[in-house]
């Protein structure tokens, strides 16, 4: 069982700190083993340069697993990161974010998930992330 984006929308805006809801965030779909949000091009997220902090990718993309994992489980409930890895191949500049979520395991305790974050309109991706995250409840 999936829920709406704008239900996904509820489970970030009553379960995340202001400085992640300060990311500006937006769930664009949700399904059974995936998720899609938006990160929205902002120049106070921009580092020396003009591109996209790395930092505000790997909050982005922690956060859309979060949604991806309640999408997959029908609801949000307890859970914690484990481990996240991100590659960052070209920078972001100019441009909202598509991150991607693909839920590849979901267990009883343990969900895996692969991430990708595609500058809107660009064919290859910025950058992706591996993620493990503990089921605790």
């Amino acid at each position: 069982m999936t829920f709406s984006p704008a239900e996904a929308d509820k489970i970030l805006a009553d379960n995340f700190a202001p400085w992640v809801l300060a990311l500006g965030l937006s769930v664009q779909e949700t399904g059974d083993r995936h998720a899609v949000l938006r990160l929205p091009w902002s120049d106070t997220l921009a580092r020396d340069g003009g591109g996209l902090s790395g930092q505000a990718l790997m909050a982005a993309a922690d956060t859309a697993t979060v949604i991806a994992i309640s999408a997959a489980r029908g609801g949000y409930g307890p859970m914690t990161t484990v481990q996240q890895s991100t590659s960052f191949q070209r920078p972001v500049v100019g441009a909202d974010v598509l991150i991607r979520v693909r839920i590849t395991k979901l267990g009883k305790r343990m969900a895996f998930a692969d991430v990708t974050m595609t500058p809107e309109g660009a064919q290859e991706p910025s950058a992706t992330a591996s993620t493990v995250y503990a089921l605790l409840g």
